[in-house]
């Protein structure tokens, strides 16, 4: 039960609540860092469906712990869910320790609390990594509408505050959730940025289009199922778009809570034969061929006090493999990105979204100018600079 060969016995143990290699591409991201970085990496993670109980996946060893998650499950499943996976990762992970003895142990959130299953191995020794891929306190706000003062807020921001203060150093992805953790009291000289670039071994540059067709538009959006992703606005601007665009075809690859409300939409639109939808989440290696297909990547998410601090990972592999994007102009996307590198619309706003798809179908040369200008980004946020300042983080911790 052993990882990637080592250089000087640099031994790592992720833990995250999502399947391996599917579903947290961050993850695997990171891990594959680390192991080109001559790490030991060994992976905890839950266990879909058909998955093998272990495995060695590109030199990372996985080992799988008998939990999937529950598609559409309501909070208090989820924390179930949660508490479940803490109890097993905690016992597989004090075990594993002891024989094997990792030098770091690297949480992935959510849920914060996950962090203190590395106590005993923190305790022996081990420095511990919290990674933050979402702020807890905003994530839950988004999905329950509670204020930021009430006292299920409260608590959800006091286990986020004990978690930081577990762990050794924290990494999250964006200056703005650094800014905001530092608000709440982590010290800045514990954090640093790891943001969600697209891995260039994957998505390395532009690929060729075919030919524009005005009868004919092929759309794509990949990723999470939810409501404050706007998915089911897509499937409403289609059922618009087909009037006027015969051809036209949207590819929705992932898997989330809203697969089923999307398939009753789509099914009472009659958009069977425009919209075609994943069995689940797709390895990222699977992603650039249907990137390349598509005459424009969607980022259709609605503004709250969750997505306005992200920067969808989905919306950097289209600008790397140069297909133009539609994306609802959200805080942190619009800090990154200019109107003469993407096409904005306010999000939520179906009418607009519908008007800037329709708009770069009609104007293709507007559109290849808007992803040869996105690649702007590009030139100033790589993930091999990015991958760099990431190793030597660990490395700090490590000795």
């Amino acid at each position: 039960m052993t990882g990637s060969a080592s250089a000087g016995g640099r031994r790592l143990c992720m833990v995250v609540h999502s399947r391996y290699p599917v579903g947290e591409t961050r993850v695997q991201r990171e891990a594959q860092a680390l192991v080109a970085g001559g790490w030991d990496v060994s992976v905890l993670c839950l266990r879909g469906p058909g998955e093998p109980a272990t495995e060695t996946v590109d030199g990372v060893f996985v080992r799988r712990l008998p939990v999937d998650r529950n598609r559409g499950r309501g909070l208090g499943a989820q924390l179930v869910e949660y508490l479940t996976f803490f109890f097993l990762a905690l016992a597989a992970l004090t075990t594993w320790h002891l024989r094997r003895r990792f030098d770091l142990v690297h949480i992935h959130n959510l849920p914060d609390f996950l962090v203190f299953s590395a106590l005993p191995a923190k305790l022996t020794g081990a420095s511990v990594v919290l990674d933050l891929h979402d702020l807890m306190p905003e994530f839950f706000m988004a999905r329950t509408g509670e204020s930021a003062t009430s006292p299920k807020v409260r608590l959800v921001a006091l286990q986020e505050r004990l978690s930081c203060g577990f762990a050794d150093h924290v990494i999250t992805v964006t200056e703005g959730w650094r800014e905001t953790l530092a608000t709440r009291g982590v010290r800045k000289d514990k954090t640093s940025v790891v943001m969600n670039l697209a891995d260039p071994a994957v998505f390395g540059s532009p690929l060729p289009k075919e030919p524009h067709d005005p009868d004919e538009l092929r759309l794509l959006y990949h990723g999470t199922f939810a409501h404050r992703y706007g998915v089911d606005l897509l499937v409403a601007a289609v059922a618009d778009l087909r009037r006027r665009i015969p051809r036209i075809e949207l590819r929705l690859l992932g898997d989330g809570e809203l697969r089923d409300s999307l398939i009753e939409q789509i099914g009472t639109l009659g958009l069977h034969e425009q919209i075609h939808m994943s069995d689940g989440f797709l390895e990222a290696t699977a992603l650039p061929a249907h990137i390349a297909w598509a005459d424009l990547g969607l980022v259709p998410n609605r503004a709250d006090v969750f997505t306005n601090g992200i920067l969808p990972t989905k919306l950097l592999e289209y600008v790397a493999l140069g297909t133009p994007v539609v994306v609802a102009r959200t805080e942190t996307v619009a800090d990154y990105f200019s109107d003469d590198m993407v096409a904005f619309y306010p999000p939520g706003d179906l009418d607009a979204l519908i008007k800037a798809i329709e708009d770069l179908h009609r104007h293709p040369d507007k559109a290849r100018a808007l992803s040869t200008a996105a690649l702007r980004f590009d030139e100033t946020h790589r993930w091999e600079l990015a991958a760099r300042s990431y190793l030597e983080t660990l490395e700090r911790l490590r000795t």
